[in-house]
């Protein structure tokens, strides 16, 4: 496939750079981020565009991984998943990508982000309770090979910021 036509979600590298956004694009996001479940029809209205131009806009910016998908925002607690921690990982050097690849398959990992500091990983989970997450950490994440150490740090309370209309 030539490299201007990469599929959505196809590998950061391989995807062409992302067009500019204009005021337009930016006003259809917030929406979305607000109500993801919004109608073209009432996009194109409140953006003041046709309804064929806010469709093609909304097409593009998932095509251009500017949108990744549309889902729905969980209250964790409310669906049985009542511990919530952020986990900081050490790991061997330039295994970032397996690392990654192994932290997506564990059950209720939420975010992953490599980052800069004191350690090389930034992961949040979500566990039934405490006890699944003992079980997470001490026997899944601590057994990857190339973690060399983690910090657990228990969420007592969490709030979803909203994008501003």
């Amino acid at each position: 496939m030539p490299e201007e036509q990469m599929a959505p979600g196809a590998p950061e590298e391989t995807r062409p750079p992302a067009r500019p956004l204009d005021p337009v694009d930016r006003a259809i996001l917030r929406m979305l981020q607000l109500d993801g479940r919004a109608s073209v029809r009432s996009i194109a209205e409140r953006v003041h565009v046709s309804r064929a131009n806010a469709y093609a806009r909304i097409n593009r910016l998932v095509e251009d991984g500017v949108i990744r998908g549309f889902a729905a925002r969980v209250d964790h607690e409310r669906a049985g998943q009542g511990a919530s921690a952020y986990i900081t990982l050490k790991i061997v050097q330039n295994s970032w990508r397996t690392v990654r690849e192994k932290l997506k398959a564990l059950p209720g990992a939420a975010h992953i982000a490599l980052v800069s500091g004191d350690f090389d990983v930034l992961l949040l989970v979500h566990t039934a309770d405490n006890r699944a997450l003992r079980e997470l950490v001490l026997t899944r994440i601590q057994a990857i090979p190339e973690v060399l150490s983690t910090r657990t740090l228990l969420v007592f309370e969490e709030t979803d910021l909203e994008p501003e209309p």
